[in-house]
Protein backbone atom coordinates (compact mmCIF):
# COMPACT_ATOMS: atom_id res chain seq x y z
CA UNK A 1 0.00 0.00 0.00
CA UNK A 2 2.84 2.43 0.83
CA UNK A 3 4.46 1.76 -2.54
CA UNK A 4 1.12 2.37 -4.23
CA UNK A 5 0.68 5.70 -2.42
CA UNK A 6 4.24 6.77 -3.27
CA UNK A 7 3.70 5.98 -6.95
CA UNK A 8 0.41 7.90 -7.05
CA UNK A 9 1.99 10.89 -5.29
CA UNK A 10 4.83 10.94 -7.83
CA UNK A 11 2.31 10.87 -10.68
CA UNK A 12 0.35 13.68 -9.03
CA UNK A 13 3.50 15.81 -8.69
CA UNK A 14 4.28 15.38 -12.39
CA UNK A 15 0.72 16.37 -13.34
CA UNK A 16 0.87 19.51 -11.20
CA UNK A 17 4.20 20.52 -12.77
CA UNK A 18 2.90 20.02 -16.31
CA UNK A 19 -0.34 21.92 -15.64
CA UNK A 20 1.53 24.81 -14.01
CA UNK A 21 4.02 25.02 -16.89
CA UNK A 22 1.33 25.04 -19.58
CA UNK A 23 -0.70 27.66 -17.72
CA UNK A 24 2.34 29.90 -17.19
CA UNK A 25 3.29 29.79 -20.87
CA UNK A 26 -0.25 30.30 -22.21
CA UNK A 27 -1.12 33.26 -20.01
CA UNK A 28 2.19 34.98 -20.79
CA UNK A 29 1.66 34.47 -24.52
CA UNK A 30 -1.83 36.00 -24.35
CA UNK A 31 -2.12 39.66 -25.45
CA UNK A 32 -1.76 42.32 -22.77
CA UNK A 33 -0.21 42.34 -19.33
CA UNK A 34 -1.19 43.38 -15.77
CA UNK A 35 -0.53 47.02 -16.62
CA UNK A 36 -2.40 47.17 -19.93
CA UNK A 37 -4.79 49.86 -18.67
CA UNK A 38 -1.87 52.01 -17.54
CA UNK A 39 0.09 51.35 -20.71
CA UNK A 40 -2.82 52.42 -22.92
CA UNK A 41 -3.17 55.72 -21.11
CA UNK A 42 -1.61 58.40 -23.34
CA UNK A 43 -0.79 60.51 -20.26
CA UNK A 44 1.64 57.86 -18.98
CA UNK A 45 5.15 58.47 -20.26
CA UNK A 46 7.24 55.79 -21.90
CA UNK A 47 9.70 55.97 -19.03
CA UNK A 48 6.98 55.05 -16.50
CA UNK A 49 5.89 52.14 -18.67
CA UNK A 50 9.40 50.77 -18.93
CA UNK A 51 9.89 51.20 -15.16
CA UNK A 52 6.73 49.25 -14.33
CA UNK A 53 7.65 46.41 -16.67
CA UNK A 54 11.20 46.24 -15.35
CA UNK A 55 10.09 46.41 -11.70
CA UNK A 56 8.09 43.20 -12.03
CA UNK A 57 10.36 41.52 -14.58
CA UNK A 58 7.78 41.66 -17.38
CA UNK A 59 10.39 43.04 -19.77
CA UNK A 60 12.38 39.80 -19.61
CA UNK A 61 11.90 36.83 -21.99
CA UNK A 62 9.26 34.28 -20.97
CA UNK A 63 11.80 31.47 -20.33
CA UNK A 64 13.71 33.75 -17.95
CA UNK A 65 10.50 34.71 -16.17
CA UNK A 66 9.60 31.02 -15.88
CA UNK A 67 12.95 30.13 -14.32
CA UNK A 68 12.53 32.97 -11.84
CA UNK A 69 9.01 31.79 -10.99
CA UNK A 70 10.15 28.19 -10.49
CA UNK A 71 12.87 29.47 -8.15
CA UNK A 72 10.22 31.32 -6.15
CA UNK A 73 8.09 28.18 -5.98
CA UNK A 74 11.07 26.22 -4.69
CA UNK A 75 11.22 28.70 -1.79
CA UNK A 76 7.49 28.37 -1.10
CA UNK A 77 6.47 31.65 -2.73
CA UNK A 78 3.68 31.91 -5.31
CA UNK A 79 4.53 35.45 -6.32
CA UNK A 80 2.95 38.86 -5.94
CA UNK A 81 -0.64 39.57 -6.95
CA UNK A 82 -0.80 42.76 -9.01
CA UNK A 83 -4.57 43.15 -8.70
CA UNK A 84 -4.69 42.65 -4.90
CA UNK A 85 -1.34 44.28 -4.09
CA UNK A 86 -0.38 41.44 -1.76
CA UNK A 87 1.21 38.01 -2.01
CA UNK A 88 -0.63 35.30 -3.91
CA UNK A 89 -0.33 33.08 -0.85
CA UNK A 90 -2.31 35.60 1.20
CA UNK A 91 -5.00 35.99 -1.47
CA UNK A 92 -5.48 32.25 -1.96
CA UNK A 93 -5.13 31.61 1.78
CA UNK A 94 -8.24 33.72 2.36
CA UNK A 95 -10.15 32.37 -0.64
CA UNK A 96 -9.38 28.65 -0.40
CA UNK A 97 -11.40 27.96 2.81
CA UNK A 98 -14.50 29.42 1.14
CA UNK A 99 -14.01 27.20 -1.91
CA UNK A 100 -13.45 24.12 0.26
CA UNK A 101 -16.59 24.94 2.24
CA UNK A 102 -18.69 25.28 -0.91
CA UNK A 103 -17.21 22.15 -2.50
CA UNK A 104 -17.53 20.15 0.72
CA UNK A 105 -21.21 20.97 1.14
CA UNK A 106 -21.85 20.27 -2.55
CA UNK A 107 -19.93 16.98 -2.43
CA UNK A 108 -21.86 15.63 0.57
CA UNK A 109 -25.16 17.00 -0.70
CA UNK A 110 -24.77 15.76 -4.29
CA UNK A 111 -23.83 12.20 -3.33
CA UNK A 112 -26.55 11.98 -0.68
CA UNK A 113 -29.21 13.35 -3.01
CA UNK A 114 -27.96 11.39 -6.02
CA UNK A 115 -27.93 8.05 -4.20
CA UNK A 116 -31.39 8.74 -2.74
CA UNK A 117 -32.81 9.53 -6.19
CA UNK A 118 -31.21 6.37 -7.63
CA UNK A 119 -32.74 4.23 -4.87
CA UNK A 120 -36.20 5.69 -5.53
CA UNK A 121 -35.83 5.09 -9.27
CA UNK A 122 -34.68 1.48 -8.91
CA UNK A 123 -37.36 0.73 -6.30
CA UNK A 124 -39.98 1.99 -8.77
CA UNK A 125 -38.19 1.12 -12.01
CA UNK A 126 -40.34 1.42 -15.10
CA UNK A 127 -42.92 3.59 -13.35
CA UNK A 128 -43.87 7.20 -14.02
CA UNK A 129 -41.73 8.25 -11.04
CA UNK A 130 -38.69 6.53 -12.55
CA UNK A 131 -39.19 8.20 -15.93
CA UNK A 132 -39.86 11.60 -14.37
CA UNK A 133 -36.73 11.45 -12.23
CA UNK A 134 -34.67 10.26 -15.22
CA UNK A 135 -35.86 13.26 -17.20
CA UNK A 136 -35.14 15.59 -14.27
CA UNK A 137 -31.61 14.27 -13.76
CA UNK A 138 -30.95 14.48 -17.51
CA UNK A 139 -32.11 18.10 -17.43
CA UNK A 140 -29.69 19.06 -14.66
CA UNK A 141 -26.92 16.92 -16.15
CA UNK A 142 -27.22 18.79 -19.45
CA UNK A 143 -27.57 22.24 -17.91
CA UNK A 144 -24.43 24.45 -18.17
CA UNK A 145 -23.18 25.52 -14.74
CA UNK A 146 -23.10 29.24 -15.43
CA UNK A 147 -26.55 29.29 -17.06
CA UNK A 148 -28.24 27.46 -14.20
CA UNK A 149 -26.48 29.69 -11.67
CA UNK A 150 -27.73 32.81 -13.46
CA UNK A 151 -31.29 31.44 -13.50
CA UNK A 152 -31.10 30.54 -9.81
CA UNK A 153 -29.74 33.98 -8.96
CA UNK A 154 -32.49 35.69 -10.93
CA UNK A 155 -35.26 33.48 -9.52
CA UNK A 156 -34.38 33.50 -5.82
CA UNK A 157 -32.86 36.93 -5.34
CA UNK A 158 -35.04 39.03 -7.67
CA UNK A 159 -38.33 37.31 -8.54
CA UNK A 160 -38.66 35.58 -5.16
CA UNK A 161 -36.13 37.35 -2.92
CA UNK A 162 -35.36 34.55 -0.47
CA UNK A 163 -31.56 34.59 -0.51
CA UNK A 164 -28.95 37.37 -0.54
CA UNK A 165 -27.65 38.52 -3.92
CA UNK A 166 -24.05 37.47 -3.34
CA UNK A 167 -21.00 37.43 -1.14
CA UNK A 168 -20.19 35.25 1.86
CA UNK A 169 -21.63 37.55 4.54
CA UNK A 170 -23.54 40.80 4.85
CA UNK A 171 -20.86 43.43 4.10
CA UNK A 172 -22.37 45.99 6.51
CA UNK A 173 -24.12 44.25 9.39
CA UNK A 174 -22.11 41.03 9.79
CA UNK A 175 -19.52 42.55 12.15
CA UNK A 176 -22.25 43.85 14.45
CA UNK A 177 -24.13 40.55 14.75
CA UNK A 178 -23.97 38.07 17.58
CA UNK A 179 -22.35 34.66 17.19
CA UNK A 180 -25.57 32.85 16.24
CA UNK A 181 -26.65 35.59 13.87
CA UNK A 182 -23.25 35.49 12.14
CA UNK A 183 -23.56 31.76 11.54
CA UNK A 184 -27.08 32.21 10.20
CA UNK A 185 -25.91 35.06 7.97
CA UNK A 186 -23.14 32.93 6.49
CA UNK A 187 -25.49 30.00 5.94
CA UNK A 188 -27.99 32.24 4.12
CA UNK A 189 -25.24 33.40 1.76
CA UNK A 190 -23.92 29.86 1.31
CA UNK A 191 -27.31 28.26 0.66
CA UNK A 192 -28.02 29.34 -2.93
CA UNK A 193 -24.59 28.65 -4.49
CA UNK A 194 -24.37 25.35 -2.58
CA UNK A 195 -27.86 24.29 -3.71
CA UNK A 196 -27.07 25.20 -7.33
CA UNK A 197 -23.80 23.24 -7.31
CA UNK A 198 -25.42 20.30 -5.49
CA UNK A 199 -28.30 19.97 -7.96
CA UNK A 200 -25.93 20.05 -10.92
CA UNK A 201 -23.54 17.48 -9.44
CA UNK A 202 -26.22 15.15 -8.04
CA UNK A 203 -27.63 14.49 -11.52
CA UNK A 204 -24.56 12.56 -12.68
CA UNK A 205 -24.34 10.72 -9.33
CA UNK A 206 -27.98 9.63 -9.60
CA UNK A 207 -27.62 8.36 -13.15
CA UNK A 208 -24.37 6.56 -12.36
CA UNK A 209 -25.75 4.99 -9.15
CA UNK A 210 -28.96 3.88 -10.86
CA UNK A 211 -26.96 2.02 -13.50
CA UNK A 212 -24.76 0.44 -10.81
CA UNK A 213 -27.82 -0.75 -8.84
CA UNK A 214 -29.43 -2.23 -11.93
CA UNK A 215 -26.20 -4.13 -12.65
CA UNK A 216 -26.21 -5.92 -9.27
CA UNK A 217 -29.93 -6.73 -9.10
CA UNK A 218 -29.64 -9.90 -11.27
CA UNK A 219 -26.91 -11.31 -8.97
CA UNK A 220 -27.42 -14.62 -7.16
CA UNK A 221 -27.31 -13.11 -3.67
CA UNK A 222 -30.15 -10.74 -4.61
CA UNK A 223 -32.30 -13.68 -5.73
CA UNK A 224 -31.41 -15.48 -2.50
CA UNK A 225 -32.50 -12.43 -0.49
CA UNK A 226 -35.84 -12.43 -2.31
CA UNK A 227 -36.32 -16.11 -1.58
CA UNK A 228 -35.78 -15.37 2.12
CA UNK A 229 -38.80 -13.08 1.99
CA UNK A 230 -37.05 -9.73 2.28
CA UNK A 231 -38.91 -6.75 0.91
CA UNK A 232 -37.60 -4.87 -2.12
CA UNK A 233 -36.69 -1.90 0.07
CA UNK A 234 -34.64 -4.10 2.41
CA UNK A 235 -32.91 -5.78 -0.53
CA UNK A 236 -31.93 -2.45 -2.04
CA UNK A 237 -30.78 -0.92 1.22
CA UNK A 238 -29.00 -3.88 2.85
CA UNK A 239 -27.65 -5.82 -0.12
CA UNK A 240 -27.77 -4.06 -3.50
CA UNK A 241 -26.67 -0.62 -2.34
CA UNK A 242 -23.67 -1.92 -0.39
CA UNK A 243 -22.29 -3.73 -3.44
CA UNK A 244 -23.26 -1.00 -5.89
CA UNK A 245 -21.39 1.64 -3.89
CA UNK A 246 -18.01 0.30 -5.00
CA UNK A 247 -18.22 1.80 -8.52
CA UNK A 248 -19.49 5.09 -7.06
CA UNK A 249 -16.16 5.52 -5.27
CA UNK A 250 -14.54 6.14 -8.65
CA UNK A 251 -17.01 8.94 -9.19
CA UNK A 252 -15.71 10.74 -6.11
CA UNK A 253 -12.34 11.27 -7.80
CA UNK A 254 -14.04 12.35 -11.02
CA UNK A 255 -16.30 14.74 -9.10
CA UNK A 256 -13.41 16.83 -7.79
CA UNK A 257 -12.50 18.44 -11.14
CA UNK A 258 -16.18 18.81 -12.04
CA UNK A 259 -17.01 20.42 -8.69
CA UNK A 260 -13.94 22.66 -8.84
CA UNK A 261 -14.78 23.83 -12.37
CA UNK A 262 -18.43 24.35 -11.44
CA UNK A 263 -17.40 26.20 -8.30
CA UNK A 264 -15.35 28.62 -10.41
CA UNK A 265 -18.40 29.66 -12.45
CA UNK A 266 -20.78 29.66 -9.51
CA UNK A 267 -18.40 31.65 -7.30
CA UNK A 268 -18.12 34.29 -9.99
CA UNK A 269 -21.87 34.58 -10.55
CA UNK A 270 -22.77 34.59 -6.85
CA UNK A 271 -19.72 36.73 -5.92
CA UNK A 272 -18.71 33.99 -3.48
CA UNK A 273 -15.20 35.01 -2.34
CA UNK A 274 -13.50 31.73 -3.11
CA UNK A 275 -10.54 30.71 -5.20
CA UNK A 276 -12.56 30.51 -8.40
CA UNK A 277 -13.82 34.07 -7.96
CA UNK A 278 -10.26 35.31 -7.40
CA UNK A 279 -8.82 33.42 -10.38
CA UNK A 280 -11.55 34.47 -12.82
CA UNK A 281 -11.03 38.12 -11.87
CA UNK A 282 -7.26 37.60 -12.15
CA UNK A 283 -7.64 36.34 -15.72
CA UNK A 284 -9.51 39.51 -16.65
CA UNK A 285 -6.77 41.71 -15.16
CA UNK A 286 -3.86 39.56 -16.47
CA UNK A 287 -2.68 38.91 -12.93
CA UNK A 288 -0.19 36.23 -13.97
CA UNK A 289 1.02 35.04 -10.55
CA UNK A 290 -2.50 34.74 -9.14
CA UNK A 291 -3.78 32.78 -12.14
CA UNK A 292 -0.87 30.35 -12.09
CA UNK A 293 -1.04 30.04 -8.29
CA UNK A 294 -4.76 29.30 -8.47
CA UNK A 295 -4.23 26.67 -11.16
CA UNK A 296 -1.49 25.03 -9.08
CA UNK A 297 -3.69 24.86 -5.99
CA UNK A 298 -6.63 23.64 -8.09
CA UNK A 299 -4.57 20.89 -9.74
CA UNK A 300 -3.30 19.82 -6.31
CA UNK A 301 -6.89 19.60 -5.05
CA UNK A 302 -7.92 17.51 -8.07
CA UNK A 303 -4.97 15.12 -7.79
CA UNK A 304 -5.48 14.75 -4.03
CA UNK A 305 -9.16 13.99 -4.62
CA UNK A 306 -8.25 11.40 -7.24
CA UNK A 307 -5.68 9.87 -4.87
CA UNK A 308 -8.24 9.66 -2.06
CA UNK A 309 -10.70 7.95 -4.40
CA UNK A 310 -8.03 5.44 -5.44
CA UNK A 311 -7.17 4.73 -1.82
CA UNK A 312 -10.82 4.23 -0.93
CA UNK A 313 -11.23 1.92 -3.89
CA UNK A 314 -8.13 -0.08 -2.90
CA UNK A 315 -9.42 -0.28 0.68
CA UNK A 316 -12.80 -1.50 -0.49
CA UNK A 317 -11.34 -3.96 -3.01
CA UNK A 318 -8.21 -5.72 -1.63
CA UNK A 319 -7.42 -7.15 -5.07
CA UNK A 320 -6.19 -3.71 -6.19
CA UNK A 321 -3.59 -3.36 -3.45
CA UNK A 322 -1.14 -5.61 -5.21
CA UNK A 323 -1.23 -3.64 -8.48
Amino acid sequence: MLRYIARRLAQAAVIVVIVATITFVLIHLAPGDPFSAVMDNPNVSEKVRETLRAQYGLDRPVPEQFVKYVNSLAHGELGWSFSHDRTVREVLGRALPNTLLLMGVALVGSFSLGILIALIQVARRGSITDHALSGLTLFFFSMPDFWFAILALLAFTYWVPIFPVGGAVDPVMHEYMGFGARILDRLRHLALPAIALTLLASASVARYQRAALLDVLPADYIRTARLKGLTEREILRRHALRNALLPIISLIGLSFPALLTGAFFIEKIFAWPGMGYAVVNAIATRDYPLVVGGVIIGSIMVTVGSLLADLLYAWADPRLRSH
